[in-house]
Formats: C-alpha cells, sequence, structure tokens
C-alpha cells in the first residue's frame, strides 16, 4: 500500500538496497491551458514542483481542505491537493493587509475565507467558470479557493503592494492562478486611450486572460468573489445595471455572475417588495428584473478588517456599525431577459423608464403613462390588468418589464419623452 501511495505521488521506485527504497520524482513535462473555453487557445508551461511531506498528525485536517476536488481532466492537477497552501493566522494576515492606503474591507481570518469557500463549493466542483477575485489583498481567500479545487482564479488587485507575494504564488501553481494589476471596480472608465494599471478596459482583461464571448444564452462564464466597497457601493452597482441592460463591459462575455459581500442596507433595498415605498426604488426593480438574487450568508461587519486611508490603520469608525452585517449574495443575469422588444440597443430606455417611475413611488402609474403619450394610460393600465389608482411604487418589476414592452409595440412612444426628461439625472448614483 505504501508503494502505491508514492507511485499515485508521482514518485517512480528504481530499487532497494537492504529495506530502504531510494526514490527519485519523475520530472516529464506537462502543459496546463489556461482557457476553460473551447475558443481559447493560450496555454502555459507547467511548473514542475516538489511535493512536501504531510505529517501524520497534521494530514488528515490539510488533506479535507482540498481532497474534494474534482480532477483537472486531462490537466495536471494543482500541488495543493498534496500540499494545501497555508491561509496564515489573522494577526499575520492583519499585519499584511495594513500595507494598504486606501479605504479597503479584507478578509484576514481563514474560517471566514473557508466560509466563503464553502458556499462556492458546487462552482468549484462545475469547473466551467473561471472565478475572477477582487481585490484578494494578501491572498486568504485565493488560497482557501486553490485548496478546495478551483481550476482557474484570476486575481484582480488594485492596490500593488500586494503584488509581488501574489505573483509569487502564481508561479508556484500550475497555472491555476493569474494576477491581475486591476481594479475591478474602475473597469471600462470615461475615456479612450491607453490605461494604466490598476485602470483597464474590459476588453483588454478578457483578451490578455483568453476569455471569449458566448452567447447569452450559454452557462456562465464567469464568476466575480469579492467584496463591494463601502465608499461607492451604490454607485457601483448602478453602473454593472447599466452596463448588464446594455450587455456592455463585463457582460459583453456572457452572464457574468456576481457573488459578492454587499452591506445590510443595500442587500435590503435589493430585494425589497413593492409597497415598501421606503426601499422599493428603481435600483430594487432593475436588479429583480434582470437577475435571479441569493442570500448565500450573513457575517458580523466585525469579522473583517476595515482599512483606512490614514497610512494603513484600522478603522475604529466605519460609515456602518460594528453590528451591521455584510451579506454574500449570489446574482446571476437570467437567461431570458432579453426578447424580441428587450435588447441591448434599447435596455437603457428600460433603465430610465425605470428611473422616472419610481422617482415618486405613491404617484398614479396612469399619470405617468400619460405624460409620455397623452391618452395612452388607459389602454395599458387594462392590457396589464391594473386598476386606474395603481401607484408606481405597486407595481412588480416583470410587470414594469411588460409595460416597457407594450410601449416597445404600441408605436405611440418615442424615445424623446424619456431623453428630454433625464439629461440631468444619468448620475448613476440616483434612485
Amino acid at each position: 500500500m505504501l508503494i502505491a501511495y508514492y507511485m499515485i505521488l508521482g514518485f517512480k521506485l528504481v530499487g532497494h538496497h537492504g529495506s530502504v527504497w531510494r526514490m527519485t520524482l519523475s520530472t516529464s513535462v506537462r502543459t496546463y491551458s489556461l482557457d476553460p473555453f473551447p475558443s481559447g487557445s493560450r496555454k502555459t508551461p507547467a511548473q514542475v514542483g516538489k511535493p512536501e511531506w504531510i505529517s501524520p498528525s497534521s494530514g488528515g485536517v490539510q488533506r479535507n481542505l482540498s481532497a474534494v476536488a474534482v480532477p483537472l481532466q486531462g490537466q495536471f492537477r494543482p500541488l495543493c491537493r498534496y500540499d494545501p497552501l497555508d491561509l496564515g493566522d489573522v494577526d499575520e494576515n492583519t499585519q499584511k493587509a495594513l500595507a494598504c492606503k486606501h479605504l479597503r474591507r479584507f478578509i484576514v481570518n481563514p474560517s471566514l475565507a473557508r466560509i466563503v469557500t464553502d458556499h462556492l463549493a458546487g462552482d468549484i466542483d462545475d469547473g466551467k467558470a473561471v472565478i475572477f477575485e477582487c481585490n484578494p489583498g494578501p491572498g486568504v481567500l485565493t488560497r482557501s479557493l486553490l485548496n478546495r479545487g478551483a481550476q482557474r482564479v484570476v486575481a484582480l488587485e488594485s492596490d500593488a503592494n500586494f503584488l509581488p507575494e501574489l505573483k509569487d504564488l502564481e508561479q508556484k501553481l500550475e497555472g491555476q492562478l493569474d494576477v491581475v494589476h486591476c481594479d475591478f471596480f474602475k473597469l471600462d472608465p470615461i475615456g479612450h486611450g491607453s490605461m494604466k494599471p490598476p485602470a483597464m478596459y474590459s476588453e483588454k482583461l478578457f483578451s490578455d486572460l483568453a476569455i471569449s464571448e458566448v452567447p447569452w444564452s450559454a452557462d456562465v462564464p464567469v464568476k466575480i468573489v469579492g467584496i463591494f466597497s463601502q465608499r461607492n457601493e451604490k454607485n457601483i452597482m448602478w453602473k454593472l445595471i447599466y452596463n448588464l441592460f446594455e450587455r456592455r463591459s463585463i457582460f459583453r462575455y456572457g452572464r457574468v455572475e456576481l457573488i459578492m459581500f454587499i452591506s445590510q442596507k443595500e442587500y435590503t433595498k435589493l430585494v425589497t417588495r413593492p409597497r415598501d415605498y421606503k426601499n422599493y426604488q428603481a435600483f430594487t426593480v432593475l436588479w429583480q428584473m434582470a437577475c435571479d438574487i441569493e442570500l448565500l450568508h450573513e457575517e458580523p461587519l466585525s469579522s473583517f478588517l476595515t482599512v483606512t486611508k490614514n497610512s494603513g490603520r484600522p478603522s475604529s469608525k466605519n460609515t456602518q456599525s460594528q453590528s451591521d452585517n455584510l451579506c454574500l449574495v449570489r446574482i446571476t443575469p437570467r437567461e431570458d431577459l432579453f426578447n424580441s422588444h428587450l435588447t441591448p440597443l434599447n435596455g437603457s430606455t428600460l433603465v430610465l423608464m425605470v428611473k422616472q417611475c419610481l422617482a415618486k413611488r405613491k404617484s398614479r402609474l396612469i399619470e405617468q403613462i400619460n405624460s409620455w403619450s397623452p391618452g395612452s394610460g388607459s389602454e395599458l393600465i387594462s392590457k396589464l390588468s391594473f386598476l386606474d389608482d395603481t401607484m408606481t411604487g405597486d407595481v412588480y418589476p416583470d410587470e414594469f418589464k411588460r409595460l416597457f414592452e407594450l410601449m416597445e409595440q404600441s408605436g405611440s412612444f418615442t424615445q424623446s419623452w424619456l431623453y428630454e426628461e433625464t439629461l440631468e439625472t444619468t448620475n448613476t448614483g440616483h434612485a
């Protein structure tokens, strides 16, 4: 049995003297494909490594972190299956995170990293999507994902202070990890011309990673994992929803899924239902219309390290109470979002229509429609089976979509009714 175990690890038995076996490590070179999609052609030579011994006392615990990973079909298996990567401890990871000079939150506790990874177990086992990790910092979650058997992780790190250690980890693995100096939350800035990292265009990012566009009806090609910035969380999500309805930026490449920590305040708005006139906003309607939203986990804010701009010191004053939670949410664009009436070409028109309707959530929907096309309100209200006194804050997301489709079919509406009134409200931070 011992001989068989050594052979599994890649050792070649060449003989023995007395009762002592002498072993050499087979070093045949293999290649690992970095592109999970058929259209990709990028390949990287394998970095042959030397497996380290796992002591009998600790081997059981360490192997549990990675033994459940699905073997890579026709590819070199990750070294961490035999030698799980060290996740460090809270104090060590905290010291590394303090190198950051910007306002950011970090996962520094290995236990929290494993909780997040457990919620991604099905995604990792499925192995069809590339995992983009936003701002990994000291890389605690990065290592946890790799230990679990993630076939390809792309670490998008905006702070150059964390790049050397992440790059060092990249070199030690068999093509499972790509490290890119990039700020995911600032992808595709307004303007043209060359960009200096961490600013980047999504087209360059996906091209460099050899990730091709796939049809909207295809499987999810990329899963984005991370923590939304507390400084401009709402604005980032508005930018994403505009890009989603227009199939621009990351959504040009397919139904990119978000698995992100979001503040409890914004999560409440994200999932609230009609007639909650305080929280039911255009933001709510658009995300619910476009995506399936699933709460995976809630974690106290105190479990994260919050670093300030001031010399990377931990923050004692946050915009949220330490008793608040961050919510790990899976947001998956719907395969049936687009149709013959709602397309990426008129998606932004729908966004503006919803923003106008929800600007005053206790206004009558029929009056809003008549303001766009006089006399059309009663007909459309009747087709939607609404009462004349239905308020905009009472309408469900799928009903807003149906209203838009009816307007597109009627021929009585021109896009001028939107653009003339929204020139001053195009700031994506507006509700």
